[in-house]
């Protein structure tokens, strides 16, 4: 037996990691367990999907390319003028590596610089707090600790009608990593991944055409919102097809037909790659022995209580393997969460504040109920809403597109959510969580004072326009 540990985390992930840091400043002895290797096999690498090949990859790419565009269609306008601009695709994909190497690279001397004990392999969580790692070699060595918390994250869904064929379909992973701007691109799934990684390559030049078989666009969205985002897509050029069920798929003369149906029956789709971003799943196999104590329901996830903890005591799970949003965020939250229990604190994830992002331009933000949730659920709220346009700084900043929509509660006035599409929606997003947080009204935001000119002044007036007081629009008269 192997040394024995506090805590043993099962993967280096954005849950795993800061889950791993947290433990150790709590003076816990803290093991991290990661299978990730480098190109070379040699090391291994920390950060998970989200910083290798997911969220930081992607927003390096969605920002470059929409400096691109903007140099191609925005300067101009702004009075600044200039010979054609080009795009440089391998050194775009060298700048993204470049980002990636520095933050996994950051990760690795955390640990150092806290003393978490990184662990080169795969883990499998065995009876009695036991954790087997087999390594690149195929060695295995069990290790022991009073608290076992997995961290496995999650890998993209694989569809039968579309299967993965090298340079031509791909998943999300692999889309990150195109070597030149296809002439014609498909993307199976209008939601967050694949509007993200179909705005990159649109921005870029290609012809974008994205299918979905659902017949509301972004229906985890306010509808409001979702409706002004799905305007904007298609006025960039961005072709998303509706009620549109992929049946099928083939690769001939180096191209990809893919087969379809809408609700004027078989349709036919031909385009240069092919991107199928219909999801993810909870990375679970294998992981478990059978006498592990903890269960599995019938799509892969863990069973958790409120708090993580698993069914199996001294056992917990954390972000993509639970329920919930498959969100970085929402992963290190309940990393924290359950490791403060483990020492002996009583931290609890607020779910009703976990905010959404889409990291498009506009960028998509929202956090808490819609008016669709909240009209099924029989509430009942008012609603402010402000437009960018009439926003001084975003027009300044030549981006002053979307709004921002506060939902509160019609009786006691706390906000209820917040809904944001324009210039900054992630980084706006925030002061809606903050608010929520601690409870606030429609009136405590209507009250602050906000610097002008900001982007967040628009955050004020729509909580102004809540009651009807917005000062730079005018407010819906209320019904008598």
């Amino acid at each position: 037996m192997a040394d024995k540990y506090d805590v043993i985390i099962i993967g280096a992930g954005p849950g795993g990691y800061v889950a791993a840091i947290k433990a150790a400043q709590l003076g816990l002895k803290v093991a991290c367990v990661e299978n990730w290797t480098s190109e070379d096999g040699k090391k291994q690498v920390l950060g998970g999907t989200c910083l290798n090949v997911g969220c930081i990859p992607s927003k390096a790419l969605l920002e470059i390319s929409h400096k691109y565009e903007e140099a191609q269609h925005g300067f101009a306008d702004q009075g600044i003028e200039f010979k054609d601009a080009s795009i440089n695709v391998g050194k775009m994909m060298s700048r993204k590596e470049t980002i990636v190497n520095q933050l996994t690279g950051g990760i690795a001397q955390l640990f150092k610089g806290n003393g978490v004990t990184p662990i080169h392999g795969r883990g499998r969580v065995l009876a009695n707090h036991q954790v087997e790692v087999t390594d690149n070699d195929g060695n295995t060595t069990t290790y022991e600790a009073d608290n076992v918390v997995i961290a496995t994250g999650s890998n993209p869904v694989e569809i039968p009608p579309t299967p993965m064929t090298e340079g031509y379909i791909t998943d999300s992973e692999g889309a990150l990593e195109f070597d030149e701007v296809p002439k014609r691109l498909g993307v199976i799934g209008a939601g967050v991944i694949g509007l993200e990684l179909g705005s990159v390559w649109a921005r870029l030049g290609s012809e974008v055409t994205i299918l979905e078989a659902q017949d509301t666009f972004l229906p985890m969205v306010d509808q409001q919102v979702a409706k002004d985002t799905l305007k904007q897509f298609q006025k960039q050029g961005l072709n998303i097809k509706l009620n549109s069920r992929v049946t099928g798929s083939s690769v001939k003369r180096k191209l990809v037909t893919v087969n379809y149906e809408d609700n004027d029956g078989e349709q036919e789709l031909k385009v240069d790659k092919l991107i199928v971003a219909v999801g993810r799943r909870p990375n679970t196999d294998n992981l478990l022995a059978a006498d592990s104590g903890v269960n599995l329901d019938e799509r892969g996830f863990i069973f958790v209580d409120d708090t993580c903890q698993t069914d199996a005591p001294g056992v917990w799970a954390i972000g993509d393997v639970v329920r919930g949003p498959m969100l970085a965020h929402k992963a290190s939250e309940e990393g924290i969460m359950v490791v403060e229990r483990i020492a002996g604190h009583k931290p609890q994830v607020n779910y009703d504040c976990i905010p959404n992002v889409i990291y498009t331009h506009p960028e998509v933000a929202w956090v808490g109920k819609s008016e669709e949730q909240l009209k099924a659920e029989g509430e009942q709220f008012k609603v402010g809403v402000f437009p960018f346009a009439a926003n001084g700084r975003a027009m300044a900043a030549n981006s002053a597109s979307g709004m921002v929509k506060i939902i509160a509660d019609e009786k006691t006035d706390r906000i209820l959510g917040m809904h944001v599409i324009g210039p900054q929606a992630s980084e706006i997003i925030a002061q809606g969580v903050i608010a929520m947080e601690f409870g606030s009204s429609a009136e405590d935001l209507a009250l602050t004072c906000f610097a002008h000119p900001t982007l967040s002044e628009s955050v004020h007036e729509a909580a102004l326009a809540v009651d009807g007081g917005a000062i730079h629009a005018v407010n819906k008269r209320k019904k008598k």
